[in-house]
């Protein structure tokens, strides 16, 4: 989720010196001029479009499986635990050359003004539907209205009503909940962020115990031999679970994975990600395989994959062969990935108002037109989510732009202007409840009721 990061200016270390991805959102600029005499051009830097690729899936993933609820995504492809060591990546690089204040600093500004977009939405729906915090019991006293502050800056979760407005309203009454649901990753960002500076210095020092401890804390805290109550609980959980991920980010940053031999690294990985399965097995939750309710599986199963895919990163610096014609997205994604993931939940909601337009129509006065359009209502949610957040990137994804302090694009897909073909520059469970007898079948098909804050994709 990281792809609106800043670069960095330092050196990278060890034999991932010579091919440090660029952050996803960089343009890449000319080498400084080559020494006199050389006769050559220097090269031109580019960012690593492998990674760029990984990001642009996992969001997809995240999307796919807010709407269809399919438990097996999460084994199929952990996309948080890639986003988070992707992030964990591109802040190595950036500590590599500047001081840790200044690169917190520019984290921190990159993800606040996004998320403002969206908390603004959620709260003015929120007091326009009559929630009053100060009176709602989950909230609590004065202190606990202190946790609004969470919608500015997430230390900690920010509250919402379960219920809200009428079942058969325009949104189902649950949407607050799925609204704010992925806001749990930014909490766990901004956390992650803060430690970096003591992580990696920890890492450099002692790299294997420093990888191998949030698996450790994770067994504690993620089993239930250590409980920690409320929402500290789940933050610390969080931390735990993705900590592994976030640091073989430094450790792909830093040239450790590429000095394993691959037969250890693979061999090494797919053991654990082997003991994550079996752990699985014997501890199923309400969903079954959904890895997001099993904290140890999660974590164990998420390591070994990101191990897997980092070790055999190739370092794209153009997508290869029939990939090339995602040249586009890829860049456009990864240039707004905060946006897709911020908004993606309410507009899966968007969706079912739209779709449940088509039951006025004439036809649907036939039993079997009804029963069509029931059978592949999430089909047709998917299909229309996709115009939905490009229309939300054209509406709001410039915020994005003004946070990293460019200036506003509206559709940076790496395209240059006047050439045609594109170039690299450089939960909680399913959100489509909602009201009619479509959304109704969107519920019945997916893997449960409304969306769970603690049941999101992790």
């Amino acid at each position: 989720m990281n792809g609106g990061q800043p670069s960095g200016t330092g050196t990278t270390h060890g034999a991932f010196a010579d091919r440090a991805p660029r952050p996803a959102d960089a343009d890449p600029t000319p080498d400084p001029s080559p020494p006199a005499g050389s006769g050559t051009a220097p090269a031109r830097p580019g960012r690593d479009r492998y990674l760029d690729l990984l990001r642009s899936l996992a969001l997809v993933r995240v999307v796919v499986y807010h709407l269809f609820g399919w438990a097996w995504l999460t084994v199929l492809f952990p996309s948080m635990g890639v986003m988070f060591a992707l992030a964990g990546s591109l802040m190595a690089r950036s500590l590599a050359g500047r001081p840790a204040p200044g690169v917190i600093k520019s984290r921190i500004r990159r993800l606040l003004p996004p998320m403002w977009a969206l908390s603004a939405l959620v709260l003015t729906l929120l007091f326009a539907g009559g929630w009053n915090p100060a009176r709602d019991p989950a909230v609590g006293d004065s202190w606990g209205l202190l946790s609004l502050a969470n919608y500015l800056v997430p230390i900690g979760a920010p509250p919402f009503p379960w219920h809200i407005g009428s079942p058969s309203g325009l949104l189902e009454d649950t949407w607050a909940v799925q609204a704010a649901g992925p806001l749990w990753y930014l909490r766990a960002y901004l956390w992650f962020v803060v430690a970096s500076p003591l992580l990696l210095w920890a890492f450099r020092r002692a790299p294997w115990p420093t990888l191998f401890a949030p698996l450790g804390l994770t067994a504690i805290v993620g089993t239930g031999l250590v409980s920690i109550p409320g929402e500290t609980g789940n933050a610390v959980t969080d931390f735990a679970v993705y900590g592994g991920c976030w640091v073989l980010g430094f450790a792909h940053q830093e040239g450790l994975l590429r000095r394993v031999p691959r037969y250890v690294s693979v061999s090494g990985a797919s053991l654990i990600m082997a003991f994550g399965l079996w752990w699985a097995s014997d501890h199923l939750g309400p969903d079954g395989w959904d890895l997001n309710d099993i904290p140890l599986a999660q974590a164990t199963w998420s390591f070994g994959f990101v191990v897997i895919l980092l070790r055999y990163s190739p370092s794209w610096r153009e997508l290869p062969g029939r990939l090339r014609r995602w040249d586009g997205l890829v860049t456009l994604s990864n240039n707004r990935a905060v946006t897709v993931y911020l908004w993606h939940n309410p507009l899966i909601m968007a969706t079912v108002p739209i779709i449940d337009l088509a039951y006025r129509l004439p036809v649907m006065t036939d039993p079997q037109a009804v029963a069509a359009l029931d059978g592949t209502y999430q089909l047709w949610m998917f299909c229309l989510v996709w115009p939905l957040i490009g229309l939300a990137i054209l509406a709001i994804g410039w915020v994005e732009d003004l946070a990293a302090g460019r200036a506003p694009r509206l559709w940076p897909d790496g395209r240059r202007r006047g050439r045609g073909r594109s170039r690299g520059r450089g939960g909680r469970r399913t959100a489509g409840g909602g009201r009619g007898r479509g959304a109704e079948s969107a519920r019945s098909a997916a893997s449960g009721p409304g969306v769970s804050t603690r049941s999101s994709d992790r």
